[in-house]
């Protein structure tokens, strides 16, 4: 009961800071407000935290009386003015609220754990997806690739980065530090984008093994008793591992911006690299795709059935030198 007493006093608390934060215009007090918000957020259970997403998400929308008078005046004048003036009003009050919170200290990383946490309840609680959706258009423009910061990670790098390296990497797990010290030397790199707001917090990562030709398999790039190559033999840049660090930036797009940093960066490092390519994880998955990529379709589901149908049409589509086997499946045209 005391517990339960003393969630909803937190909860009430970070209520009113987030109505005080858009209230008071004055640049401290909305400061106040939002350091407050974040000190009784945190400390607040499951069950808290569902109320108040719920609490974000029904009482900062926009009015939509408002919405229909500014589209309305907007389709009738079709000027600037009456354009911004839609922009000003569809934008949910939600979205000023989430800026203040973020100008407070830790409210960057506050924000990135807090959307970690709605993501975790959007399946049950899909009236949490507009608040999600404001989330991602902010975190978008807070962490666009040209706000981030490039840095190699090294064997010297501070001990508590190299542990999260070891604890985020999702494609081919690091056996302990022996493992990490061979992925760091000379005839490998690793680059993570970083954020000024979160010093010392990997966002992305990603391996690269430096290499005389394309490698065939993993395997020899990721064995740790593998002996070190020399510089003069690096011809390609084999990029074999990418691993996300922050759940809270779902959806938002660094991976592909971070490979191309690296490439371009290692081309400055070593103009001998000619080639620069991805490692599938997936064994086999060339071998499968060039031999008509056959799949029993006629055991699938409805819903996997379709899926599949759609991905060929999407491949086929962004890779046009592919082309259907007689068999309907998918393999390699001839390139001319």
């Amino acid at each position: 009961m005391l517990e339960r007493f003393i969630q909803n006093k937190k909860l009430d608390a970070a209520k009113q800071a987030t109505k005080k934060a858009l209230e008071r215009r004055g640049e401290a007090n909305a400061q106040s407000m939002a350091v407050k918000l974040i000190d009784n957020y945190e400390h607040l259970d499951k069950r808290s935290q569902t109320d108040f997403f719920h609490h974000l998400s029904n009482e900062f929308n926009p009015d939509p009386a408002m919405v229909m008078d500014a589209a309305n005046r907007y389709n009738t004048e079709r000027n600037e003015a009456s354009l911004i003036h839609l922009f000003q009003t569809v934008e949910p009050p939600r979205q000023e609220l989430l800026r203040r919170v973020n100008r407070a200290p830790a409210g960057t990383a506050t924000i990135l754990k807090m959307r970690q946490t709605l993501l975790s309840y959007l399946k049950d609680h899909p009236a949490f997806r507009a608040t999600d959706a404001d989330m991602h258009h902010l975190l978008s423009s807070w962490f666009n690739p040209g706000f981030l910061e490039l840095h190699q990670i090294t064997w010297n790098s501070p001990a508590q980065l190299l542990e999260k390296i070891i604890e985020h990497e999702s494609v081919h797990a690091i056996d302990g530090w022996d493992d990490l010290r061979r992925r760091l030397q000379p005839d490998r790199r690793c680059f993570a984008f970083f954020h000024p707001q979160l010093p010392g917090e990997p966002l992305i990562f990603v391996e690269v093994a430096l290499v005389p030709g394309i490698a065939k398999d993993i395997a020899g790039l990721i064995n740790k008793q593998a002996p070190v190559g020399e510089a003069k033999s690096f011809k390609s840049a084999i990029f074999y591992s990418i691993s996300n660090c922050q759940p809270g930036l779902k959806g938002v797009s660094l991976g592909n911006f971070l490979i191309k940093r690296v490439a371009q960066k290692l081309i400055e490092e070593m103009p001998s690299l000619k080639t620069f390519c991805t490692l599938s994880p997936i064994l086999g998955f060339s071998a499968w795709l060039d031999s008509g990529a056959p799949l029993p379709e006629d055991k699938l589901s409805a819903v996997h059935s379709r899926k599949w149908q759609e991905a060929q049409k999407n491949l086929v589509a962004g890779w046009p030198e592919l082309g259907r086997t007689p068999e309907g499946g998918l393999a390699p045209r001839s390139l001319r």
